[in-house]
């Protein structure tokens, strides 16, 4: 692939409204080419980046085929590429939202049924009663094999759902599914349980990497940029610095030296510190009579080298000048 930096986010639903505050947050506001209903956007100060707007399957789906060079999308689609043709996808950033879990659920009224064991046990009396493999219904093939794999069973056939999984038991076409769930309130409704055990992937959105996407220079540049201000804006959410008198600022080096980072270089009476650290390091401040002392959040704290783009560069490698 040639040309620009090709980035591919959700064109609909709650995934692309959060994905769309994300980017906004973080000063890369996704503004639309053709009109509010076109699949296409560029990025609010990042112009080198193309924007294309797709299904969250389609995002995974054209990561893997290497039609795209970067994609958010849940981990639960990239999952279930992962094993599929060889496709190799990179995860760059775990985004905190657009959590769900997928889950192997049983009818409530399975009141022996709990875990995957007593699934192994059903499974067995199943065949033997009626000549017939337990029915699985789900649109997460690779992942349920793997799982059932993992915990010994084999009796039992994947019935692939083309539609609302949950309702496959009450429709008469599975005995089990493995569906995505947020709250389990779908899946309640439909008069479903979790398995104890039966969580097979804690899921959420990611930024992912194709390496295969034939990356040239161009692209390198606009993703260590795109990474380089997400990564800042994270870190920035996540720090506060400290300011003080600099008379006093020998005083208070002295108090804040169990707080400075490995790698940290000096600044004029000032310290950037973990938000997790700001009020222990303002305690220890007061304790050495230092004051006042201003806090102030950092909209960005930009590092040097961006780790994503590092890990992407050596998964890219020198095809794209890296």
């Amino acid at each position: 692939m040639s040309g620009p930096l090709i980035l591919a986010i959700p064109s609909k639903g709650r995934l692309k409204e959060q994905v769309d505050a994300w980017l906004a947050d973080c000063g890369l506001r996704p503004k639309p080419v053709g009109g509010a209903r076109g699949y296409s956007a560029e990025l609010e100060g990042l112009p080198e980046v193309q924007v294309r707007l797709a299904s969250a399957g389609d995002i995974a789906a054209s990561l893997a085929a290497g039609d795209i060079h970067l994609g958010v999308t849940g981990e639960d689609l990239l999952a279930e590429l992962r094993d599929v043709g060889g496709a190799e996808v990179l995860l760059l950033s775990a985004l905190g939202f657009g959590r769900a879990d997928l889950v192997v659920a049983a009818p409530k009224s399975w009141i022996d049924v709990q875990t995957m064991a007593d699934v192994d046990d059903i499974a067995h009396a199943h065949l033997a009663r009626t000549g017939r493999r337990l029915r699985v219904a789900t649109k997460y093939l690779v992942q349920a094999r793997a799982f059932f794999a993992r915990h010994g069973i084999a009796d039992y056939r994947l019935v692939e759902s083309g539609g609302a999984t949950e309702g496959a038991p009450a429709a008469g076409l599975a005995e089990l599914v493995i569906d995505i769930t947020s709250t389990g309130d779908t899946l309640a409704a439909n008069g479903l349980k979790v398995l104890d055990d039966g969580v097979i992937l804690r899921s959420q959105a990611h930024l992912a990497a194709s390496p295969r996407a034939g990356w040239n220079e161009d692209a390198m540049a606009a993703a260590r940029r795109l990474l380089g201000i997400i990564e800042a804006r994270a870190r920035g959410k996540a720090m506060a610095s400290l300011i003080w008198p600099a008379a006093q600022d020998g005083a208070a080096r002295a108090a804040l030296a169990p707080y400075v980072r490995p790698g940290d270089a000096p600044r004029a009476n000032g310290l950037l510190v973990t938000g997790r650290d700001l009020f222990a390091a303002t305690a220890a401040l007061t304790a050495a009579g230092v004051g006042p002392v201003s806090v102030t959040r950092p909209a960005y704290v930009f590092e040097a080298a961006s780790d994503a783009a590092g890990r992407l560069a050596e998964a890219v490698g020198p095809a794209a000048g890296a």
